[in-house]
């Protein structure tokens, strides 16, 4: 059965389909809150969660989760792992199917 909220996720990425992968990467990294929010452990390190909800936790407050999870899906496809754009690996995996029908992007990466 298709989850229509991943298919909905796929679809809301497609306003990103022309941003190079070199500026998104750019803006991931500046701006994602995972990148500079963390410096130690973060607060919930002892708490066992799943995977959603520590995808869910880690990017709470991001401003660039769409740019984080289109950059995520051109560069490592269905192969994803870790924390992306909000969503766990399962997820992902699952958006990327449904991205993938979305037509062209600037670039899809080497495994896409």
């Amino acid at each position: 059965m298709t989850d229509l909220r991943l298919v909905g996720i796929a679809w809301s990425l497609d306003h990103l389909r022309w941003v190079s992968t070199d500026e998104m990467t750019v803006l991931v990294q500046s701006d994602g809150l995972c990148m500079w929010a963390f410096t130690g452990e973060p607060p919930w390190v002892d708490e066992e969660l799943t995977d959603h909800e520590l995808a869910q936790r880690q990017c709470a407050g991001c401003p660039v989760r769409g740019e984080c999870l289109e950059l995520e899906l051109r560069t490592a496809g269905a192969e994803t792992v870790g924390v992306w754009g909000a969503l766990p690996e399962g997820e992902r995996r699952e958006v990327h199917r449904h991205w993938l029908q979305r037509g062209e992007r600037a670039e899809r990466g080497p495994r896409s």
